[in-house]
């Protein structure tokens, strides 16, 4: 295969389903995607409860793992990517989190003109089939569809919204909206009942456009350059080595990691990195792996005082009526990821908007879906989500078939470690709550015994989790740590473009499924030249007196 396209896409995820579809609008213009993974048909991909199981499966995973970790005890951390038409979106929880207005006002201050907030709601907007009606945040026009799964049937979702009122806190009728600040809601991408991925949302509407062309089982090895020019993609497919190429531009959306992992190996890099790797350098660009950030979390677990939790759903016969259930029906509990309600909070007064999330489940479990004790539970994934820790990821050699060596420094930064401890303390002021009462039995994890410091540490280096959110190792700006500029073309190669969330220049607060699509969204219109949407004018809500209380009041 030796074909000319206008545009080529690396990876079918995220942003590379937006990407295929809104470039192929235009039947002018022809587009190439490109993707190792195949088929997304599986039950356990489409069945929203079964989100556990195409998360460790080989087959949908690239089951990336990284170096060890020197501040969490030398343990290898587990980073999933998703290996399956839809990409991440196929195997994630599903979550539909914007992140904060100030988490896009930073980007801009980094370097980022124009992805302030302003200028990415329209995008968020764009994207939105919002089941909760339009307004300045929403839309209803949009491929991707958003709503609150079951809508809390279960009554610890709400007891835990108010338990948060109790201690304190806001409570926000919608964190994607004015306000993410507070106890409400969560939103996730399902359509009637199915798992509703970018591939699904965006990438089938527009199989059947003959200026599309997907190839799957396509592993790219390599861009091919002209001297400073992006001209096409060599891949393997049924062990035949094969090239396209791109008449226009070609497009990196493989992901956080082999995004900067195929730069590297194209050459464009940092030089002494690419020439450990046996790499020839064909333009040295320092930050290419640098700047590698994530999200990690760890589960709060108590024991419940009523049999109304999930654990006393996880025998073979309730899977059954489950799975049955929703096979036919699209309906009850497999209709969901049962992360109904949430929370995000400051960790203490003077950060000037939230950097703890909570996600609330009405199970004590695994992300594996086997429980964690004998008995019924719950538990809050709590994590702190604006890190300053940095890591990288490199070349390891100058094959594809190697994984690259990822390292993410986690907790290497004290305000982390400190932020992690006040994510344990406020947590168990939530829970101790009178709305709690009634559910709340014994504390499973981290357990009544940690109570100083040194013992919180330990128990974070030992329990903490990656909430699978690797993210900024192609950061976006104008210095020269940047990889690529503001219209996401990467610096001293033409025609070359990284659009993924590789290229956020700071981790939002929240999980980057929807950040990575608005991100898609808006740098499809850059592309194609006809102008980005325009400024949003709507107002942003702070916590009142955030400069001196870190909740609304002093319930505690």
């Amino acid at each position: 295969m030796s074909e000319n396209f206008d545009y080529i896409i690396v990876g079918a995820g995220s942003a590379g389903c937006v990407l295929a579809n809104r470039l192929s609008e235009d039947p002018k213009t022809t587009v190439l995607l490109l993707e190792y993974g195949g088929s997304d048909k599986s039950i356990f991909i489409q069945m929203p409860t079964a989100l556990s199981i195409p998360m460790n499966m080989p087959k949908y995973n690239w089951g990336y793992e990284s170096l060890p970790e020197p501040y969490l005890d030398n343990r290898r951390m587990d980073c999933p990517r998703g290996k399956v038409l839809g990409g991440s979106s196929s195997i994630n929880g599903m979550v539909y989190v914007r992140g904060h207005a100030m988490d896009y006002d930073e980007w801009q201050k980094q370097g980022a003109k124009d992805w302030d907030y302003r200028h990415c709601l329209p995008y968020f907007k764009k994207a939105d089939d919002w089941a909760f009606g339009s307004d300045e945040y929403h839309s209803q026009q949009g491929p991707l569809s958003v709503n609150n799964g079951n809508n809390m049937q279960n009554p610890l979702y709400r007891a835990f919204i108010e338990a948060g009122a109790e201690a304190g806190y806001m409570k926000t009728e919608d964190y994607n909206g004015c306000q993410q600040e507070g106890f409400g809601a969560m939103h996730m991408t399902v359509k009637n009942g199915i798992r509703w991925s970018t591939a699904n949302a965006y990438l089938k509407p527009a199989l059947n456009r003959p200026n599309l062309t997907v190839i799957t089982g396509a592993m790219t090895q390599r861009l091919l350059l002209e001297g400073n020019k992006a001209v096409g993609v060599e891949f393997k497919r049924g062990g035949q080595l094969q090239s396209a190429n791109a008449r226009r531009e070609v497009i990196l959306s493989a992901g956080p990691v082999a995004s900067p992992h195929i730069l590297q190996l194209s050459g464009i890099g940092p030089g002494e990195v690419l020439k450990q790797a046996g790499i020839e350098v064909i333009h040295d660009l320092p930050g290419v792996g640098e700047n590698l950030q994530d999200h990690l979390e760890f589960y709060f677990q108590f024991r419940c005082k009523q049999p109304i939790t999930l654990n006393g759903k996880l025998d073979l016969w309730n899977k059954f009526l489950i799975g049955s259930r929703w096979f036919f029906t699209k309906t009850g509990l497999g209709a969901t990821n049962h992360f109904e309600s949430c929370a995000f909070i400051r960790s203490k007064a003077g950060v000037e908007w939230p950097d703890i999330q909570y996600h609330f489940l009405p199970a004590a479990m695994r992300y594996d879906g086997r429980a964690a004790f004998d008995g019924h539970g719950f538990q809050v994934h709590v994590g702190h989500n604006k890190p300053k820790s940095r890591g990288t990821i490199r070349a390891k050699t100058s094959s594809i078939n190697d994984k690259p060596e990822i390292l993410f420094n986690y907790l290497q930064h004290q305000d982390d470690i400190e932020g992690f401890r006040a994510c344990v303390r406020l947590t168990r002021e939530i829970i101790a709550q009178k709305a709690m009462d009634p559910y709340r039995d014994s504390e499973i994890q981290p357990g009544e015994a940690v109570q100083s410091d040194e013992e919180i540490d330990a128990f974070v280096r030992s329990a903490v989790e990656s909430a699978y959110h690797p993210s900024c190792a192609c950061r976006m700006g104008e210095d020269e740590q940047a990889v690529v500029d503001s219209e996401t073309r990467v610096h001293g190669i033409e025609s070359l473009r990284v659009v993924d969330s590789s290229v956020f220049p700071t981790i939002p607060n929240g999980n980057l499924n929807s950040p990575t699509i608005m991100l898609a969204e808006r740098a499809a219109d850059i592309i194609k030249g006809k102008g980005v949407l325009e400024p949003s004018g709507a107002v942003v809500g702070l916590g009142d007196e955030w400069q001196s209380l870190q909740r609304s009041s002093n319930a505690i």
